[in-house]
């Protein structure tokens, strides 16, 4: 497939992206050193309209657990266009009652009961509309420096000015407390509080991982208060962290857990939210108090399933974990030889992140990795954070790749800093 489009289709297609689409993503993408189309991809490997191979460091983020086109899921998903793509809306879908009843089974706890949209932010609003409605109050507490999405709702709890801002005013009701702030946490919890919303760990944040002990004090204040726990696993769940969910390093089981990302298995795009019985008789007596046309199409939870097989068949959390300390331990030796110039290697799982002093420099370190044709990225919410979420099925040897390029591209980045200064 080498050479498919060329140079003139190449530039044609920045063009069009820059007019109609993006243009200020088109100049950070050659910033950063990705000028190319990307074509097709397998596995941990992804590879551009001239035939060029590139190790998929950044990996959605988060959404290629299963890696690229894993078989089993490119085959139901097959399967079901060729029965059925899209759901009447009025007959019983069976693949969405099959989907909720395999999540019922691989959730912690007594989530039970599943409602299925489009991405994890869609995921987040019905979340937060079920935790009012359940509770009859009005208000939440979310963290600083979290992320829960773009959409109104998600937005508003999430917890960085920068996305902020530009729409407020945003919903009210939302307080936003230091994560991993307990007592921070005990005393904006109270008697109007819906809910809590917080990620296990803070992704987009820069991979921030909380105290010990912290998810079960949240728990514990959220029983206190009578107040919902919805814990938003949409990046860390599904086999990332090197458990099936983050919250089960803590044994903690949420009110209302928001999923999506890896869902999809890498192939559709789904979101979904669970919750317990109880929580679900909302629904009860309007099945329609909140839907989505798309939601549980037949296609999307098709593809669900399968990659929770595959989750679980092959074990892909035990793999997260074993190529996650791989990967800590290859990367750290680098972290350790720039002090100068690295704050941070920290990680749980396949969710690391190496936090930069400088912005500028990480920069230079995904555009060195680019060179070396690995596609790395920054986090949302922290732009000195470069952060690794490969597929849990990247290989020993490809980890091993990784490693010597982010060596050469540090060194390369220190030798540049050193030279302006």
């Amino acid at each position: 497939m080498a050479g498919s489009l060329s140079k003139e289709e190449i530039a044609a297609a920045f063009d069009k992206y820059a007019r109609h689409v993006s243009p200020s993503w088109v100049t950070l993408a050659k910033f950063m050193g990705f000028e190319a189309v990307e074509e097709r991809a397998e596995g941990a490997l992804v590879y551009d309209t001239e035939g060029r191979e590139y190790l998929d460091c950044l990996g959605g983020p988060g959404v290629f657990i299963a890696g690229h086109r894993h078989p089993k899921i490119i085959a139901a998903v097959k399967d079901q266009l060729d029965r059925m793509p899209l759901s009447s809306r009025l007959l019983l879908n069976r693949w969405q009652a099959e989907a909720a009843a395999r999540l019922a089974e691989v959730t912690p706890g007594d989530l039970e009961c599943t409602f299925f949209g489009n991405s994890g932010a869609e995921a987040v609003e019905g979340a937060l509309k079920i935790a009012r409605m359940h509770t009859g109050r009005p208000q939440f507490v979310s963290t600083i420096g979290g992320f829960h999405g773009k959409t109104f709702g998600a937005l508003s709890a999430s917890g960085r000015e920068v996305y902020r801002v530009p729409f407020q005013p945003l919903l009210p009701g939302f307080t936003h407390v230091p994560f991993g702030d307990a007592e921070a946490m005990r005393a904006a919890v109270g008697r109007q509080t819906a809910a809590v919303i917080l990620e296990p760990i803070q992704s987009e944040a820069g991979i921030i991982i909380p105290p010990t002990g912290y998810l079960r004090q949240v728990r514990a204040i959220c029983d206190e208060a009578g107040a919902l726990l919805i814990l938003d696993e949409i990046q860390t769940g599904l086999g990332r962290t090197g458990r099936m969910f983050a919250c089960q390093e803590e044994q903690v089981v949420p009110d209302i857990m928001a999923l999506g990302k890896a869902l999809g298995g890498g192939v559709m795009p789904i979101g979904a939210f669970i919750a317990t019985p109880p929580i679900w008789e909302c629904f009860r007596e309007n099945p329609l108090i909140h839907s989505s046309t798309f939601g549980g199409n037949p296609l999307a939870c098709r593809a669900g399933l399968a990659a929770l097989d595959v989750i679980e068949r092959e074990n892909l959390p035990a793999l997260a974990a074993e190529r996650g300390a791989q990967l800590m331990a290859g990367l750290r030796p680098t972290v350790e030889a720039h002090p100068d110039l690295i704050v941070e290697l920290r990680g749980r799982g396949l969710l690391i992140g190496v936090e930069f002093r400088d912005s500028d420099v990480g920069g230079l370190v995904i555009a060195g990795l680019a060179t070396q044709r690995i596609l790395g990225a920054y986090t949302l919410n922290n732009p000195k954070v470069l952060r690794f979420e490969p597929p849990a099925v990247i290989t020993a040897a490809q980890v091993e790749r990784v490693c010597q390029a982010f060596a050469q591209a540090v060194q390369q980045a220190a030798e540049m800093v050193r030279g302006l200064g």
